[in-house]
């Protein structure tokens, strides 16, 4: 797929910077970006009850397969088109599209993200996490003949240059500079449930590297703690 017509889907679980990242691609000049275009359909196949459910319901189109279509099938209006997706929102779709687009899966440690997460879905269950929709992905593209590059969260607050130009190295781009800082605040390309969950990033103006949390998760957690762990390693063993 050459860089004319360029079409990146990235696959992410919540809580791992896939908004700063997607920011981070915002500041090319080739390219433009697609904040969670299934998020409206994920909502109504799933039935989840997420913080402001009916805005994001109203404000998109929720047949999936139709957004789909589109967003890789019509011309995109810049050379790249970078599509920010929720791993565990691919599901009731047809995966044709997978075939048309360059992947990119983003994971976290889920010792940093639960505790982030289930503070906004406190019943959080795997599913919720992405992880092993992730993994399933990743083997479905192999598949496909794609080595989908996979990106750790951790690594890229640490040494975001290196991360980034990794990256668009594997996705036949020319790393850019400018992809390592933002301005803060709200973006134009923002979903309506920002207001819901990119608190942190809109202070931010770049990605930060956070000293790890010592705290223990709460007993709680640590079921879910041990459901996410093998999918993290097994797809950490893959990245970047």
């Amino acid at each position: 797929m050459s860089a004319e017509s360029l079409r990146i889907c990235l696959w992410s679980g919540p809580r791992n910077v896939s908004t700063a990242l997607m920011y981070s691609f915002a500041r090319r000049s080739d390219t433009a970006v697609v904040d969670e275009p299934l998020y409206g359909h994920y909502l109504r196949v799933s039935g989840a009850r997420h913080p402001g459910r009916a805005e994001v319901l109203a404000s998109m189109d929720t047949d999936g397969d139709r957004v789909m279509r589109r967003l890789t099938g019509d011309a995109p209006p810049k050379p790249v088109l970078f599509m920010k997706h929720m791993a565990h929102h691919l599901t009731q779709i047809d995966d044709g599209f997978l075939a048309l687009a360059a992947h990119v899966l983003l994971i976290r440690d889920p010792c940093d993200m639960l505790l982030s997460l289930t503070r906004q879905l406190p019943d959080a269950k795997l599913a919720d996490t992405g992880l092993e929709r992730q993994c399933r992905l990743f083997d479905r593209l192999c598949s496909l003949g794609q080595a989908p590059p996979v990106v750790d969260a951790q690594r890229l607050l640490d040494d975001p240059a290196r991360i980034l130009e990794s990256l668009c190295g594997r996705l036949g781009l020319a790393f850019d500079p400018a992809m390592l800082h933002w301005p803060a605040g709200p973006k134009p390309c923002d979903g309506v449930w920002a207001r819901h969950w990119y608190d942190n990033v809109h202070r931010s103006t770049g990605f930060e590297s956070r000293p790890r949390s010592r705290d223990a998760l709460p007993a709680r957690l640590l079921p879910l703690l041990a459901q996410c762990r093998p999918h993290y390693d097994e797809l950490l063993a893959c990245a970047i």
